[in-house]
């Protein structure tokens, strides 16, 4: 990444061969492996329950758990090994797969698994993760920096940072298994299982918020997209290749966003590796400062105030975890004053205005695909892509997707009710590892930054877009939207 990488056009991608098995499809075969095994469980059979979930904790001793309660007999650290030699044991046949060296893969995975869920661990300390006063007053803690458990992302992302920067030959050791590419794939695959559960939950609700979720995503595409391209284009001067990921990252869902649309574009790994991290880090800046705006400005407008946080906050978990501390915030001030709304509404308009968001992210990559493919990454008229290498260029992670959404939904709408009750628990099993492939990306992001290199190539230039864009437009249009469209609508009233 240099800075003629930062001005200059991006030069055209040779299709990949017809057949190929590469990380792209590793992602979706993966990622549709975990999602299968975990719908074992609707047949009663519990096939992955024994894989490791942390709590927010302050005793150690009570911080890992198996995710079911029929491996309870695991504990915590039988749970984590047993995690540990699975993903071992897979991912080192990916990369057998892969053409890649297997024993130095295991023996860096190791070192990279253990230091990024041990920071998953630290992460979730109370006095770093509990997210409100009643969650400070179920621990026992009298403070809290109220991170939420998805600061633990960021203390993977800095464990890996610190690597990268004051242990550079450990970092070098490691590379085999910094794989952030794949593990993110892995994780989005999965995520659309998830999102299928989130969505038939709130239903009923989702539908009678459907012509504000419309609102929101061509919000989202149409005019932050557009915006964000314009000023990394024009007044930064970066190329397509970092513009297209910037825009995505900033407008749409943060790290997915931003990781598909590299595919789509076919942009170096490097660009959405960092537009992701620059993601996280204004992620946990937005839930630490949005909330208590809200409650200050928006407590008489409860569901402007949960329209707003799902349209600025870039993160689904952070998004989710913002909605929620903004519930508690406004909750409060309003009892205060004599007001007592029902709880669950401010939190669902912020989940749902986000799951209207998500669901869209593969079929914007399929356009951003078809563009640059036809008329980006061209240099001669028959230069342009066929529909075979519309095919090829397509990134395949975003089948796998929209697979496990679509089945997702109807496992959870279209069965009988004795099957349809075991989805959410299901698909929780699911989730689990796609958190933890979550933490595996943000770790390898870090050991892959080194601060003095990415500076001297212009990762400062990407935080000024991202700055400028989300502080300077973004999130004002975002309210200003979420007015128009919540303005003057308040949850019911408690009893």
């Amino acid at each position: 990444m240099s800075n003629a990488y930062l001005t200059n056009a991006a030069a055209p991608v040779a299709a990949e061969p017809a057949v190929v098995l590469n990380e792209d499809w590793l992602a979706v075969i993966l990622g549709l492996l975990i999602f299968v095994l975990a719908l074992a469980a609707l047949a009663n059979a519990d096939l992955i329950g024994w894989v490791v979930s942390t709590s927010v904790w302050v005793n150690l001793s009570q911080a890992l758990k198996a995710t079911s309660k029929e491996y309870a007999a695991f504990g915590g650290v039988g749970a984590l090994v047993a995690t540990y030699v699975a993903l071992l044991v897979v991912l080192s046949a990916a990369a057998a797969a892969l053409k890649s060296d297997v024993k130095r893969f295991a023996l860096a995975f190791t070192a990279v698994f253990w230091l990024a869920y041990a920071s998953w661990v630290i992460g979730n300390f109370a006095h770093f993760a509990a997210a409100s006063p009643a969650d400070e007053q179920k621990f026992g803690i009298k403070w809290s920096l109220g991170l939420t458990n998805e600061g633990g992302y960021i203390f993977a992302l800095v464990a890996g940072l610190i690597i990268a920067n004051f242990l550079p030959r450990f970092a070098a050791a490691v590379r085999e298994a910094v794989r952030p590419e794949l593990y993110i794939k892995v994780a989005i695959v999965i995520l659309g299982g998830v999102f299928a559960v989130t969505a038939a939950r709130k239903l009923g609700f989702a539908s009678s918020l459907l012509l504000r979720g419309v609102a929101a995503i061509a919000e989202a595409y149409l005019i932050y997209w557009a915006v964000v391209y314009f000023v990394a284009r024009k007044w930064f001067g970066f190329n397509r290749e970092w513009a297209a990921p910037l825009a995505s990252g900033i407008s749409i869902c943060g790290v997915s966003a931003a990781i598909a649309t590299g595919g789509a574009i076919r942009a170096r790994p490097v660009v959405p590796v960092l537009v992701s991290s620059l993601v996280v880090i204004f992620a946990v800046v937005e839930v630490l400062i949005l909330p208590f705006l809200a409650q200050a400005f928006l407590a008489h407008e409860p569901l402007v105030a949960g329209a707003w946080i799902g349209l600025a906050v870039k993160t689904d978990g952070a998004a989710v975890a913002a909605g929620g501390i903004t519930e508690s915030l406004i909750l409060a001030k309003n009892a205060a004053a004599g007001v007592h709304y029902q709880p669950g509404w401010i939190l669902g308009t912020a989940a749902t205005i986000k799951v209207f968001i998500d669901i869209f992210i593969g079929i914007w990559a399929f356009v951003l695909g078809y563009i640059w493919t036809n008329h980006i990454n061209v240099t001669r008229e028959q230069d342009k892509a066929k529909a075979r290498e519309i095919w090829q260029r397509f990134p395949k992670f975003i089948i796998g997707f929209v697979v496990t959404f679509i089945v997702g939904l109807y496992l959870a709408l279209g069965t009988p009710a004795d099957i349809a009750k075991k989805v959410p628990a299901a698909i929780g099993e699911a989730n689990t590892f796609r958190v933890i492939f979550f933490i595996l990306t943000f770790f390898s992001i870090g050991v892959l930054s080194n601060f003095k290199t990415l500076w001297q190539e212009g990762f400062g230039k990407l935080a000024a877009v991202y700055l400028v864009s989300l502080f300077g437009f973004v999130i004002w249009v975002g309210l200003l939207i979420s007015w128009l469209f919540f303005g003057g609508i308040a949850p019911p009233l408690a009893g």
